[in-house]
């Protein structure tokens, strides 16, 4: 929101109505931050890290954040004792953020995928039921201010040791039922953690190389067709702990860098530690990558 400076004002009718200007302009104006790749530890200072970047967000008063997933280190391939306490730790540390979170789910928070896990199968909390016991529902919707949010599950298991980018055909039905309902001038904003679209390996490896299913969402075109009726204005993903603004017919695919960098171990192919910051304002947004400043401790 604009700050209106005035020095006279000759009537009560030009206080009045700009007053009135500035509360329309409060009504329809908001920000939200988003972080994701947080990859919370108590190892490598993450969580004096972590706790930095919550202090900023905080002191910035954005209405709400928006993670990204991949909310601490890992549990594909840990015991559930490790898994356990690091969900236990993220659960303890976001209570610091003045304002509402909504989780998006990662692949490293999907516990006993991997092998080397040693998990059961039959564990009541093995694969995404972890997630969804501690922090919520996989996939859901919500609203802001007139703008819709669909908070989205992407990550589909592959093999015995493997995942892919991809929008189940669940969540393509419970979407396209929930479109029905929306206005088609309503902008929308997707969050998910493997991005649909990313350049970051024809960057780092060169223009002809493919991306991998783990990289970006397989049946990307069949979701983002559901679109084509609306107002999708923004898609936000991690996964890749680098910086990216993609700009395809009306719609950002923005990839966010880390919270935690490079795994909390530096700056990652030339992105430092940082979250965005998204400023709304009727049907239009602008953002910013925020450096939160924390550094490796030498």
């Amino acid at each position: 929101m604009k700050t209106r400076i005035v020095k006279i004002l000759p009537g009560l009718l030009l206080l009045f109505s700009l007053i009135a200007c500035t509360e329309v302009e409060k009504e329809d104006s908001f920000s939200f931050a988003f972080i994701t790749d947080i990859h919370l530890q108590p190892e490598k200072n993450a969580m004096e890290g972590f706790r930095q970047a919550i202090s900023m967000i905080d002191s910035l008063n954005v209405d709400f954040v928006v993670t990204g997933g991949d909310l601490i280190m890992d549990a594909l391939g840990q015991n559930y004792s490790r898994s356990d306490s690091l969900f236990n730790l993220y659960q303890e540390e976001i209570k610091a953020f003045d304002m509402p979170v909504y989780n998006t789910m990662g692949n490293h928070d999907i516990y006993g995928w991997y092998p080397e896990s040693l998990a059961d199968s039959l564990h009541p909390e093995y694969g995404k039921k972890m997630y969804k016991k501690r922090i919520g529902k996989s996939y859901y919707t919500f609203t802001h201010k007139g703008w819709k949010f669909y908070i989205l599950d992407s990550v589909h298991k592959l093999g015995k040791r493997g995942y892919r980018g991809y929008i189940d055909s669940t969540q393509i039905e419970w979407i396209r039922q929930d479109l029905e309902n929306i206005d088609a001038t309503t902008p929308i904003v997707l969050s998910t953690h493997i991005p649909f679209i990313s350049t970051w390996v024809q960057i780092k490896y060169g223009s002809t190389i493919a991306n991998t299913p783990g990289g970006v969402i397989v049946n990307s075109r069949e979701v983002l067709e559901l679109f084509d009726d609306h107002n999708l204005k923004l898609a936000l993903g991690g996964h890749h702990h680098i910086l990216e603004d993609l700009y395809i017919r009306d719609v950002h695919f923005i990839t966010v860098g880390a919270i935690s960098g490079n795994w909390w171990k530096g700056r990652r192919d030339l992105t430092e530690e940082g979250f965005l910051v998204v400023n709304c304002k009727n049907d239009e947004f602008d953002w910013e990558y925020v450096d939160y400043g924390w550094e490796v401790e030498e």
